[in-house]
């Protein structure tokens, strides 16, 4: 299952599959370089690969009846983002059956120049920069929200609109400045958020997969009432891409991008309804969001400790300390 415009070397992807180490991955029979982390995927590089991709590698189905409908929930998120006027970057996806362990899906993507990434850029761009690619990322927010309220099938994608999950289009950092205008490109295809008549098609156990069993039942409460739910929100949404701005060290400029917030969300609340978004709750909310992920990839951590000691192979990448 495959995107018309990204080629790949299945078997290539066997043979590292095969030798992959991931405690170790860079010193895996075939290496490979972690560019990133997401909430289902490790994002990388190998070795032999393609220079122009990235392999974003999810290790957590345990049958075909967890895979199919992933796989086909996955075609059907980009076809509605494409045609929710989301510039989606193009991809390709596959999975891996090994002779033991679970299923490994790839999604495999265009690499992308990483200064042209919203969040590595923004560490260099001014102020009035930032806002100008904050005010794409609304735009883009607007146009998700916009299609959803016009479907009638009941279909509603959720949004995950970090500064992570954005390149800038035609972007080159030597020049010092941002294109005009600015146009993004959608990245995390990994993680795809639908509903349909309010039920999430994205089963929430996959994501959880990787936890330890005596911990699920809190860490499941935390993340789907916590943080599945709020992408379907659209000023969950808003806060949620303000808050991370916390994590990429750029709170200089929450004060000013809060106040367009509160000009882009309230004609859709009305104004008799309007709840303005505050310093004090973009602040409360990151630090909630740190809280909860620190939990969630501690247990993971400790789930592959556990895995070491009782000479069980364990099967996800994780990263090391991250700063939030």
């Amino acid at each position: 299952m495959a995107t018309d415009t990204i080629t790949f070397d299945y078997d290539f992807l066997v043979d590292f599959e095969a030798g992959i180490d991931p405690l170790d991955p860079e010193h895996s029979k075939i290496p490979a370089q972690v560019l990133g982390y997401g909430e289902m995927s490790t994002v990388m590089t190998i070795d032999g690969g393609s220079p122009n991709l990235v392999y974003k590698r999810m290790p957590m189905f345990h049958d075909n009846a967890e895979l199919e409908p992933f796989l086909a929930l996955y075609d059907t998120y980009l076809q509605q983002m494409t045609a929710a006027g989301i510039n989606v970057v193009p991809a390709a996806i596959t999975s891996i059956t090994p002779h033991s362990g679970n299923i490994v899906v790839y999604i495999i993507q265009e690499k992308l120049d990483g200064h042209t990434l919203a969040n590595q850029a923004i560490h260099t761009l001014p102020a009035a920069d930032v806002e100008r690619v904050f005010e794409a990322i609304l735009e883009q927010i607007g146009r998700v929200f916009a299609y959803n309220a016009a479907q009638k099938n009941g279909i509603e994608l959720g949004l995950d609109a970090q500064m992570s999950n954005w390149a800038i289009a035609n972007y080159n950092p030597d020049q010092g400045q941002l294109p005009d205008p600015v146009q993004l490109i959608y990245l995390d295809t990994s993680t795809p958020l639908m509903q349909v008549h309010g039920v999430h098609q994205l089963d929430p156990e996959l994501v959880l997969r990787s936890a330890p069993s005596f911990l699920l039942p809190l860490i499941r409460l935390l993340f789907v009432d916590d943080v599945m739910n709020r992408y379907y929100v659209r000023r969950q949404v808003v806060i949620d891409v303000l808050g991370n701005l916390y994590k990429e060290k750029r709170e200089d400029v929450i004060p000013t991008l809060i106040e367009r917030a509160n000009t882009f969300l309230e004609p859709e609340a009305g104004s008799d309804e309007f709840q303005p978004v505050t310093e004090e709750e973009v602040l409360g909310y990151y630090r909630e969001d740190a809280r909860i992920w620190s939990i969630y990839l501690s247990s993971r951590r400790l789930d592959r400790q556990l895995h070491r000691l009782l000479g069980k192979p364990y099967p996800y990448v994780l990263p090391g300390h991250i700063d939030r």
